[in-house]
């Protein structure tokens, strides 16, 4: 394993950041860490990172206690922080080799040129930090990170203020890199953690809400459930149709256009279709519902 987290907490006076949560992560998984904002997420990063100690409960590193083995646990992870921060007065390279010398990497010179080419920084290397964009200045953050070649990178909003090209380059290298190294990192956008992440942690209020695969997570709130989005020609009595056995909700959308959902034992499009010849109309346009990665969290955090 390379992460193990059991029973962690963080308190900030009468505040729990993290409530009792537990997880563990594989050598080569990319997982992402979810929430919304104040639920945990850049809490348990830092102790990870060994920025902050925890209150109480463990977590270990490459098999290495985050408290007791903290300075070698940081040689070997690279952490990029969701605020990024950085000295804007130096040179893109001129930082690198300040970060070089701090993990006392010996081949500096190369190792600095292998995270700028990784990154896509060629061309802006010689401006100061202070010049760049937001995108820019996330990828020299992400530089910094991949500096020491880490075992396990930690990544607090990776894709922060990068355009979809950036993201899409940026999306490349982290799903290269996840061939051989542990990555857990976190995300406001959806569509990136499905593109990127195997499986997917969902903290909420400082607990664990969901831990599984990506598709499984998906999954989660409609098992034992059938959902399909129908539109008729007419006005339909809905009263009628929720009548039927197995029905279990019906929600109008817009015009004749309903989402109908039915228990699993139910053929629900057979049903529709029979409903809508003895309603004398006819279906003009029917889909199945399927759950979105961004619906699940906004269900499962209380955001919808």
């Amino acid at each position: 394993m390379s992460i193990v987290i059991k029973n962690l907490s963080k308190q900030y006076g009468r505040q729990k950041a993290i409530d009792n949560i537990s997880f563990t992560i594989d050598s080569g998984e990319i997982v992402g860490f979810l929430g919304p904002n104040g639920a945990g997420k850049s809490t348990t990063m830092k102790i990870l990172s060994g920025f902050i100690p925890q209150t109480s409960g463990s977590a270990e590193v490459l098999g290495m206690d985050i408290v007791n083995d903290s300075l070698k646990i940081k040689k070997r992870i690279g952490y990029l922080a969701e605020l990024n921060p950085l000295y804007t007065e130096m040179y893109i390279t001129e930082y690198l080799k300040f970060n070089a010398d701090i993990y006392k990497i010996k081949d500096a010179k190369g190792a600095i040129e292998r995270v700028i080419k990784a990154t896509g920084l060629s061309l802006e290397r010689k401006k100061k930090i202070g010049q760049l964009s937001k995108g820019y200045k996330q990828r020299v953050g992400l530089a910094q990170a991949l500096l020491n070649d880490p075992d396990v990178l930690i990544l607090d909003e990776p894709t922060s203020g990068l355009d979809p090209n950036q993201m899409s380059e940026i999306r490349k290298l982290i799903l290269s890199l996840g061939k051989n190294k542990t990555i857990l990192l976190s995300s406001h956008i959806m569509q990136e953690v499905e593109a990127m992440c195997s499986r997917v942690i969902i903290i909420n209020k400082g607990k664990i809400v969901a831990d599984d695969k990506v598709d499984a997570v998906k999954s989660l709130l409609s098992k034992g459930s059938h959902t399909i989005v129908v539109k008729f020609r007419n006005a339909i009595d809905t009263t009628k149709l929720k009548e039927n056995s197995g029905i279990t909700k019906i929600e109008g959308l817009s015009v004749n256009t309903y989402k109908v959902t039915s228990s699993s034992k139910v053929d629900l499009a057979g049903l529709l279709f029979k409903f809508a010849i003895d309603s004398e109309t006819i279906i003009i346009e029917q889909r199945e519902e399927v759950e979105t990665l961004e619906s699940v969290f906004q269900q499962l955090t209380g955001n919808v």
